[in-house]
């Protein structure tokens, strides 16, 4: 296991076999390197320290087992992505599903099972379908018709792993499964970070979509999951409710306020209108190069709340608290110092 963990590492730092024998200033060759990657020999204690050190993780790290694999990669923006930038962000997304799979099993809870949607994948052949597919999900998981307040915590209680991760500028997200031996496949989204949250919270809704819709004919699936994610985050009856069935203009409060109460961007929240006929094609051009000629570059009033993924966090915190796993253990598996988590864990000074 210790070649594969070594590729992993590698590749999610963006190092080639020879950049690598460069950053441990060629204490080891590149073909030597290639060779620990295939299995075919191990290194000694110090060329291994050396190597952990230079690619940013541990020995243990470098020597714990690890099966899994992941399967149906689907990159989002994956035209403008690097077979290299790709390769990095498998390999981080492998990385912290490993770790994110491993205090799971050190805890004795498992996974929660992937709660896929009767019916699914759904079959859409227009964009219309798309939006009523919304209508089978919120009915499968008992959503009822409201706006939805944290998509993050939605799929994780629904047994879809849930990352943010640092991606290139070219990518957006991500879906895949992740294989293990013997066990059933586990779904994760992946989200970019450094997108802001009403970014986020549509990105995860689009990448659901992926997930439970089966496109046929011609529609184009961008577009079906675009349609998707919006009526998701802003179902048609209750924003209709909120704003009415037909409208001319809209002031600019008005539109902060509605864009807050379904989690979703200003620019997104006019596009829905029109896509319900509340508003028509000039309504919409008379917002956006009014009040909102700025929106599609940059958010009006963005919202602060947060939609990073937590149930990880609580996993480590609970292992740490219960003596499962040590204060190192959890600062690598967290990926901070030892001092920053416990500071997590005793709270703020009085």
């Amino acid at each position: 296991m210790f070649g594969e963990r070594l590729k992993l590492a590698r590749k999610r730092a963006g190092l080639s076999l020879r950049g690598l024998a460069e950053a441990v200033d060629h204490a080891v060759s590149a073909q030597a390197i290639g060779r620990y990657e295939r299995g075919e020999m191990l290194p000694g204690s110090s060329v291994a320290l050396k190597l952990a050190q230079a690619l940013g993780v541990t020995l243990s790290y470098l020597f714990s087992p690890s099966e899994i694999r992941l399967e149906g990669v689907e990159f989002r923006k994956t035209a403008a992505t690097r077979a290299r930038e790709r390769a990095m962000v498998e390999a981080a997304v492998l990385d912290h599903v490993d770790r994110y799979l491993l205090i799971e099993d050190l805890l004795e809870i498992g996974s929660h099972e992937w709660d896929k949607p009767v019916g699914a994948p759904i079959p859409v052949s227009t964009l219309e379908e798309a939006e009523d597919a919304t209508d089978q999900i919120r009915t499968a998981w008992n959503l009822g018709g409201d706006a939805i307040p944290h998509m993050t915590e939605l799929l994780e209680e629904h047994g879809i792993k849930v990352l943010k991760l640092d991606f290139p500028l070219s990518v957006d997200g991500l879906t895949c499964l992740v294989a293990r031996p013997g066990q059933e496949k586990v779904p994760v989204i992946v989200g970019a970070m450094g997108k802001s949250v009403e970014r986020r919270r549509f990105t995860l809704a689009h990448e659901l979509g992926h997930m439970v819709m089966a496109i046929v004919g011609d529609i184009d699936e961008e577009k079906a999951c675009q349609r998707f994610a919006s009526a998701l985050l802003m179902p048609k009856q209750d924003l209709l409710f909120e704003v009415g069935q037909r409208r001319h203009a809209f002031g600019y409060t008005e539109v902060i306020q509605i864009k807050r109460m379904y989690g979703v961007s200003a620019a997104a929240l006019i596009v829905r209108l029109r896509d319900l006929g509340v508003i028509g094609d000039g309504t919409v051009q008379t917002l956006f190069r009014g009040i909102g000629r700025t929106w599609r570059k940059r958010e009006p009033e963005p919202l602060t709340e947060d939609e990073t993924p937590k149930r990880f966090q609580r996993l480590v915190l609970r292992a740490l608290a219960e003596d499962v796993i040590s204060l190192p253990k959890a600062a690598e598996l967290l990926g901070k110092s030892t001092g920053e988590v416990s500071r997590t864990m005793s709270g703020p000074l009085e």
